[in-house]
Protein backbone atom coordinates (compact mmCIF):
# COMPACT_ATOMS: atom_id res chain seq x y z
CA UNK A 1 0.00 0.00 0.00
CA UNK A 2 1.28 3.54 -0.71
CA UNK A 3 -0.46 6.33 0.31
CA UNK A 4 1.32 9.62 -0.60
CA UNK A 5 -0.49 13.00 -0.26
CA UNK A 6 0.48 16.25 -0.46
CA UNK A 7 -1.90 19.64 -1.89
CA UNK A 8 -0.42 21.89 -4.05
CA UNK A 9 -2.13 24.62 -1.98
CA UNK A 10 0.39 23.01 1.50
CA UNK A 11 2.91 25.83 -0.71
CA UNK A 12 0.91 28.27 -0.40
CA UNK A 13 -0.02 27.69 3.71
CA UNK A 14 3.90 27.73 4.48
CA UNK A 15 4.08 30.76 2.69
CA UNK A 16 1.47 32.19 4.73
CA UNK A 17 3.23 30.94 7.84
CA UNK A 18 6.95 32.21 6.70
CA UNK A 19 4.98 35.60 6.23
CA UNK A 20 2.88 35.34 9.54
CA UNK A 21 5.58 33.92 11.72
CA UNK A 22 7.92 37.29 12.15
CA UNK A 23 4.61 38.56 14.47
CA UNK A 24 4.86 36.14 16.51
CA UNK A 25 6.52 35.17 19.91
CA UNK A 26 5.17 31.23 20.78
CA UNK A 27 3.82 28.98 18.46
CA UNK A 28 1.30 26.57 19.69
CA UNK A 29 1.27 22.89 18.10
CA UNK A 30 -1.21 20.79 18.09
CA UNK A 31 -0.88 16.98 17.22
CA UNK A 32 -3.07 14.15 17.33
CA UNK A 33 -1.86 12.10 21.49
CA UNK A 34 -2.40 8.87 19.66
CA UNK A 35 0.41 9.64 16.98
CA UNK A 36 2.76 12.64 18.61
CA UNK A 37 5.21 11.36 16.23
CA UNK A 38 3.39 10.52 12.89
CA UNK A 39 0.63 13.84 13.45
CA UNK A 40 3.96 16.01 13.72
CA UNK A 41 4.86 17.84 10.61
CA UNK A 42 8.44 18.64 10.32
CA UNK A 43 8.33 21.66 8.13
CA UNK A 44 6.72 23.25 11.57
CA UNK A 45 10.16 23.21 13.06
CA UNK A 46 12.21 24.85 10.76
CA UNK A 47 8.79 27.72 9.89
CA UNK A 48 8.92 27.73 13.58
CA UNK A 49 12.91 28.99 14.02
CA UNK A 50 13.70 30.31 16.95
CA UNK A 51 10.02 30.90 18.55
CA UNK A 52 9.06 29.76 21.86
CA UNK A 53 7.37 26.43 21.58
CA UNK A 54 4.25 24.49 22.93
CA UNK A 55 3.10 21.57 22.10
CA UNK A 56 -0.56 20.26 22.74
CA UNK A 57 -1.05 16.49 22.72
CA UNK A 58 -4.91 16.71 21.99
CA UNK A 59 -7.31 14.07 22.30
CA UNK A 60 -5.63 12.72 25.03
CA UNK A 61 -9.14 10.85 26.44
CA UNK A 62 -8.26 8.55 23.71
CA UNK A 63 -5.35 7.66 23.43
CA UNK A 64 -3.54 5.41 26.35
CA UNK A 65 -2.04 6.95 29.17
CA UNK A 66 0.81 5.44 29.86
CA UNK A 67 2.12 5.93 26.19
CA UNK A 68 1.08 9.27 26.33
CA UNK A 69 3.09 10.07 29.59
CA UNK A 70 5.80 8.84 27.46
CA UNK A 71 5.52 11.04 24.60
CA UNK A 72 4.90 14.00 27.25
CA UNK A 73 8.59 13.21 28.35
CA UNK A 74 10.25 12.86 24.66
CA UNK A 75 9.06 15.81 23.89
CA UNK A 76 9.94 17.87 27.18
CA UNK A 77 13.61 16.67 26.75
CA UNK A 78 13.34 18.21 23.04
CA UNK A 79 12.95 21.35 24.99
CA UNK A 80 9.61 21.97 23.89
CA UNK A 81 6.62 22.73 27.08
CA UNK A 82 4.06 19.75 26.64
CA UNK A 83 0.23 20.10 27.64
CA UNK A 84 -1.87 16.81 27.16
CA UNK A 85 -5.45 18.34 26.58
CA UNK A 86 -8.96 17.45 25.60
CA UNK A 87 -9.94 20.66 23.65
CA UNK A 88 -13.62 19.02 22.91
CA UNK A 89 -14.49 19.10 26.67
CA UNK A 90 -11.99 22.16 27.38
CA UNK A 91 -10.02 19.56 30.16
CA UNK A 92 -6.51 21.42 30.26
CA UNK A 93 -7.58 24.16 28.73
CA UNK A 94 -7.19 26.28 31.64
CA UNK A 95 -3.53 25.37 31.93
CA UNK A 96 -2.61 27.30 28.45
CA UNK A 97 -2.17 30.60 29.77
CA UNK A 98 0.04 29.53 32.54
CA UNK A 99 2.23 27.31 30.37
CA UNK A 100 2.62 30.37 27.51
CA UNK A 101 3.57 32.77 29.91
CA UNK A 102 6.25 30.66 31.86
CA UNK A 103 7.52 29.61 27.98
CA UNK A 104 7.90 33.18 27.49
CA UNK A 105 8.81 34.80 30.42
CA UNK A 106 12.78 35.83 28.97
CA UNK A 107 11.23 37.93 26.75
CA UNK A 108 8.23 39.35 29.06
CA UNK A 109 11.68 40.30 30.66
CA UNK A 110 13.30 41.77 28.45
CA UNK A 111 10.60 44.16 27.31
CA UNK A 112 10.14 44.67 30.99
CA UNK A 113 14.04 45.74 30.80
CA UNK A 114 13.01 48.19 28.51
CA UNK A 115 10.11 49.97 29.93
CA UNK A 116 7.61 48.07 27.74
CA UNK A 117 4.73 46.70 29.90
CA UNK A 118 2.07 44.59 29.77
CA UNK A 119 2.11 44.43 25.92
CA UNK A 120 0.41 41.17 24.93
CA UNK A 121 2.38 37.86 24.01
CA UNK A 122 1.50 36.56 20.40
CA UNK A 123 0.62 33.28 19.67
CA UNK A 124 0.20 31.25 16.58
CA UNK A 125 -2.24 27.85 16.71
CA UNK A 126 -0.23 25.41 13.71
CA UNK A 127 -1.38 21.71 13.16
CA UNK A 128 -2.20 19.20 10.73
CA UNK A 129 -5.76 18.64 9.81
CA UNK A 130 -8.08 16.58 12.01
CA UNK A 131 -5.69 17.64 14.85
CA UNK A 132 -8.54 19.54 16.65
CA UNK A 133 -7.23 23.16 16.03
CA UNK A 134 -10.68 24.60 15.75
CA UNK A 135 -12.36 22.80 18.54
CA UNK A 136 -8.95 24.34 20.56
CA UNK A 137 -9.06 27.79 19.00
CA UNK A 138 -13.00 27.75 20.00
CA UNK A 139 -12.36 26.22 23.43
CA UNK A 140 -9.17 28.62 24.22
CA UNK A 141 -10.82 31.56 23.47
CA UNK A 142 -14.52 30.79 24.90
CA UNK A 143 -17.75 33.47 24.50
CA UNK A 144 -14.89 36.12 25.81
CA UNK A 145 -13.29 36.34 22.48
CA UNK A 146 -12.88 39.61 20.82
CA UNK A 147 -10.70 40.79 17.96
CA UNK A 148 -8.70 43.93 18.49
CA UNK A 149 -7.54 45.10 15.34
CA UNK A 150 -4.92 45.64 12.92
CA UNK A 151 -1.34 46.03 14.74
CA UNK A 152 1.14 48.67 13.00
CA UNK A 153 3.07 47.48 10.68
CA UNK A 154 1.11 43.97 10.19
CA UNK A 155 -0.31 43.10 6.87
CA UNK A 156 -3.72 44.07 5.90
CA UNK A 157 -6.21 42.05 6.80
CA UNK A 158 -4.64 40.03 9.42
CA UNK A 159 -6.97 40.04 13.03
CA UNK A 160 -5.91 39.20 16.35
CA UNK A 161 -7.87 37.35 19.07
CA UNK A 162 -7.62 38.95 22.29
CA UNK A 163 -7.34 35.32 24.77
CA UNK A 164 -6.61 37.22 28.25
CA UNK A 165 -5.17 40.46 29.14
CA UNK A 166 -1.99 39.19 28.44
CA UNK A 167 -2.26 36.75 25.39
CA UNK A 168 -3.36 37.41 21.63
CA UNK A 169 -4.11 34.80 18.93
CA UNK A 170 -3.45 35.73 15.34
CA UNK A 171 -6.61 33.74 13.57
CA UNK A 172 -4.85 33.37 10.09
CA UNK A 173 -2.17 31.04 10.38
CA UNK A 174 -2.98 29.19 7.50
CA UNK A 175 -3.35 25.08 7.17
CA UNK A 176 -0.42 22.77 7.08
CA UNK A 177 -0.89 19.37 5.74
CA UNK A 178 1.01 16.24 6.35
CA UNK A 179 3.61 15.24 4.30
CA UNK A 180 5.27 11.71 4.93
CA UNK A 181 7.42 9.64 3.17
CA UNK A 182 7.19 6.78 5.60
CA UNK A 183 4.39 4.28 4.83
CA UNK A 184 4.05 3.65 8.50
CA UNK A 185 3.28 7.20 8.95
CA UNK A 186 0.35 7.55 6.47
CA UNK A 187 -1.14 4.28 7.48
CA UNK A 188 -1.05 6.09 10.79
CA UNK A 189 -2.32 9.31 9.75
CA UNK A 190 -5.09 7.30 7.88
CA UNK A 191 -6.11 5.61 10.71
CA UNK A 192 -6.79 8.64 12.42
CA UNK A 193 -8.39 10.25 9.81
CA UNK A 194 -5.74 13.04 8.84
CA UNK A 195 -5.95 11.86 5.31
CA UNK A 196 -9.02 11.71 3.56
CA UNK A 197 -11.08 8.08 3.53
CA UNK A 198 -12.15 8.67 0.50
CA UNK A 199 -8.70 8.70 -1.38
CA UNK A 200 -7.63 5.59 0.41
CA UNK A 201 -8.62 1.75 0.50
CA UNK A 202 -10.63 1.67 3.95
CA UNK A 203 -10.33 -2.22 4.11
CA UNK A 204 -6.61 -1.96 3.39
CA UNK A 205 -6.45 0.63 6.29
CA UNK A 206 -8.43 -1.62 8.38
CA UNK A 207 -6.13 -4.82 8.09
CA UNK A 208 -3.11 -2.61 9.04
CA UNK A 209 -5.19 -1.30 12.02
CA UNK A 210 -6.53 -4.95 13.08
CA UNK A 211 -3.07 -6.86 12.24
CA UNK A 212 -1.50 -3.68 14.71
CA UNK A 213 -4.74 -4.51 17.50
CA UNK A 214 -3.30 -8.36 17.44
CA UNK A 215 0.60 -7.23 18.49
CA UNK A 216 -0.84 -4.54 21.26
CA UNK A 217 -3.99 -4.64 21.97
CA UNK A 218 -5.40 -8.49 22.17
CA UNK A 219 -8.56 -9.10 23.18
CA UNK A 220 -9.90 -5.67 22.19
CA UNK A 221 -11.89 -6.25 18.69
CA UNK A 222 -13.31 -9.50 20.63
CA UNK A 223 -14.80 -7.52 23.30
CA UNK A 224 -15.66 -4.73 21.12
CA UNK A 225 -17.96 -6.97 18.67
CA UNK A 226 -18.47 -9.91 21.63
CA UNK A 227 -16.56 -12.56 18.98
CA UNK A 228 -14.13 -14.60 18.98
CA UNK A 229 -10.79 -13.41 17.49
CA UNK A 230 -8.93 -14.46 14.52
CA UNK A 231 -4.92 -13.71 14.13
CA UNK A 232 -5.96 -13.90 10.59
CA UNK A 233 -6.84 -10.22 9.41
CA UNK A 234 -9.09 -10.66 6.66
CA UNK A 235 -11.46 -13.52 8.80
CA UNK A 236 -11.44 -10.98 11.53
CA UNK A 237 -12.70 -8.58 9.31
CA UNK A 238 -15.09 -10.91 8.46
CA UNK A 239 -16.36 -11.59 11.99
CA UNK A 240 -16.84 -8.13 12.50
CA UNK A 241 -19.09 -7.87 9.69
CA UNK A 242 -21.17 -10.93 10.74
CA UNK A 243 -21.15 -9.41 14.19
CA UNK A 244 -22.75 -6.42 13.08
CA UNK A 245 -24.37 -7.77 10.29
CA UNK A 246 -22.92 -5.97 7.87
CA UNK A 247 -23.99 -7.86 4.59
CA UNK A 248 -24.92 -7.28 1.39
CA UNK A 249 -27.65 -8.64 -1.04
CA UNK A 250 -27.20 -12.69 -0.96
CA UNK A 251 -25.90 -12.22 2.66
CA UNK A 252 -22.14 -11.25 1.46
CA UNK A 253 -20.22 -9.72 4.11
CA UNK A 254 -19.58 -5.74 3.41
CA UNK A 255 -16.28 -5.53 4.41
CA UNK A 256 -16.28 -1.86 3.23
CA UNK A 257 -18.49 -0.99 5.48
CA UNK A 258 -17.13 -3.02 8.23
CA UNK A 259 -13.89 -1.22 7.81
CA UNK A 260 -15.44 2.22 8.28
CA UNK A 261 -17.57 1.24 11.16
CA UNK A 262 -14.26 -0.42 12.78
CA UNK A 263 -12.28 2.98 11.73
CA UNK A 264 -15.28 5.10 13.12
CA UNK A 265 -15.14 3.04 16.62
CA UNK A 266 -11.55 3.60 16.87
CA UNK A 267 -11.55 7.30 15.59
CA UNK A 268 -14.38 8.30 18.68
CA UNK A 269 -12.61 6.11 21.24
CA UNK A 270 -15.65 3.37 21.78
CA UNK A 271 -12.69 0.79 21.33
CA UNK A 272 -10.96 2.35 24.37
CA UNK A 273 -7.79 4.02 24.72
CA UNK A 274 -5.53 3.36 22.00
CA UNK A 275 -2.35 4.63 21.14
CA UNK A 276 -0.75 3.78 17.35
CA UNK A 277 3.45 4.52 18.15
CA UNK A 278 5.75 4.77 21.47
CA UNK A 279 8.48 6.94 21.45
CA UNK A 280 10.78 3.60 21.35
CA UNK A 281 9.42 2.66 17.85
CA UNK A 282 10.64 6.10 16.26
Amino acid sequence: MNIQWYPGHMTKAKRMMQEDIKLIDIVIELLDARIPFSSKNPDIDDLAGNKYRLIILNKADLADETITQKWEEYYKEKGFYVLKMNARSGEGIKNVNAIVMEACKEKIERDRKRGILHRPIRAMVVGIPNVGKSTFINSYAGKACTKVGNKPGVTKGKQWIKMSKHIELLDTPGILWPKFDDEAVGIRLACIGSVNDEILNIEDIAYEFIKFLHLNYCNTLAQRYNMEEDENDAETLVKIADSRQCVKKGGEPDLAKTAALLMEDFRTGRLGRISLETPDHI
